[in-house]
Parts: structure tokens; C-alpha cells; sequence
């Protein structure tokens, strides 16, 4: 049998013990939480909403081949992921925006093979891409395999000039928005009515 002495050394060890297994868990387990929301962190002010029927778009566009990254260009742009937007985007020549990317005609005409010909003040053909989702999504496609993703949204921010220089301030705005519209997307938001925004990159 322990002393009373021996009895509450053990006593006092075995607390000691315990506390210290609870503060390295829990200190695991904040490093854990806080890297977690490091690595998912806005790069400005975020948030979320739903919009009626969103989801259903979401599946559409997925369907018709489009991808996450796809979804959050989309969403970036629109807030229904739908191309009823002023026509032109109120813009013409290189800089009218068509379909639900809002994809200017600049980036069309020098990156899809069927507009290749075409010149600037031949944009009313970008509006077939208002009310063909597939085309409007193969264009796309097109034009990021023309110019390479991180060149493509240069040109999609700022056309032609930021096709020249796709790594200013306003366009890493841009391109870190999108690629973290696409974070909270695939965290299982594919197919629901959320959407997210973000604030930090205005439209131009």
C-alpha cells in the first residue's frame, strides 16, 4: 500500500500527466483548425447566398461539359450563371463581353479557330455564344489551350492589354478570386444553390 506522502506525489503526477495530454491535443488540434482555415482563407471580404434555380444551372453547365473551374469564371461574372446581361455587356468592338464567362471579343476572334478571321468590328458574332451554352463553354476551352491558363485570364481580365502583361495587381486579383470561387465550390457546392462572392474585384 502507498504512504500518504507516496499516494499524492502519484496523485499530483498523474494530473500533471493528464493536463498536459489534453493541452498538446488540444494545441493539435487549433493548429489543425487554424491551418484548415489558412488554406481556404478569402483573399478579401466573402460570403455566401443562395439564388433560386442555381443549382440546377450549376448541373447544366457540368453537362454540357463544363468544369469547376468553369463554375467559378461563371460565377465571378454573373450572379445566375447566365448570359441575360446587357448585350455586349454595354461594350463593343474587342472589348464586348458574350455568353455566361463574359468572354471579350478580342480573346474570341485571336483564339477560336472559327473567328480567326474575323476582325473587331465583326463582334455581334460573339452573341451566338449568349444562347449556346455548349459552344459558349467550348470557346472557352478554346482559348484557355490557346493561351495557357495563367496568360488566358490576362486577356480575360483586360483583353489585349492584359494579355501583354497578365501579372499586375488588378489581374492576380482576378485570377486569386476565381481559384477561390473554385475552393468553395468543389467543397460541396457542385450542384447546390449557393453562391459565393467576394469583394476586391470590381467589374471593368
Amino acid at each position: 500500500m502507498l504512504s500518504k506522502g507516496r499516494f499524492q506525489t502519484t496523485r499530483f503526477a498523474l494530473i500533471a500527466l493528464a493536463f498536459c495530454c489534453v493541452a498538446t491535443f488540444s494545441t493539435v488540434n487549433m493548429t489543425r483548425s487554424l491551418t484548415t482555415v489558412r488554406a481556404a482563407s478569402c483573399p478579401s471580404t466573402c460570403g455566401s447566398y443562395t439564388v433560386a434555380g442555381l443549382g440546377a444551372r450549376k448541373q447544366q453547365i457540368l453537362n454540357t461539359g463544363g468544369n469547376s473551374l468553369d463554375l467559378a469564371i461563371a460565377m465571378m461574372e454573373t450572379e445566375t450563371m447566365q448570359a441575360n446581361y446587357t448585350y455586349g455587356d454595354g461594350k463593343s468592338g474587342d472589348s464586348a463581353n458574350f455568353g455566361i464567362f463574359k468572354q471579350n471579343w478580342y480573346m474570341l476572334r485571336t483564339s477560336v479557330p472559327q473567328y480567326e478571321s474575323y476582325g473587331s468590328s465583326a463582334y455581334n458574332a460573339g452573341s451566338a455564344l449568349n444562347s449556346n451554352l455548349s459552344w459558349d463553354i467550348q470557346c472557352l476551352h478554346y482559348s484557355q489551350n490557346h493561351y495557357g491558363l495563367y496568360t488566358w485570364f490576362g486577356g480575360q481580365r483586360d483583353g489585349q492589354t492584359g494579355l501583354n502583361n497578365p501579372g499586375t495587381a488588378d489581374i492576380n486579383s482576378y485570377r486569386n478570386g476565381v481559384y477561390w470561387l473554385q475552393s468553395q465550390i468543389t467543397n460541396g457546392h457542385m450542384t447546390d444553390n449557393v453562391r459565393f462572392w467576394l469583394t476586391g474585384v470590381p467589374p471593368i
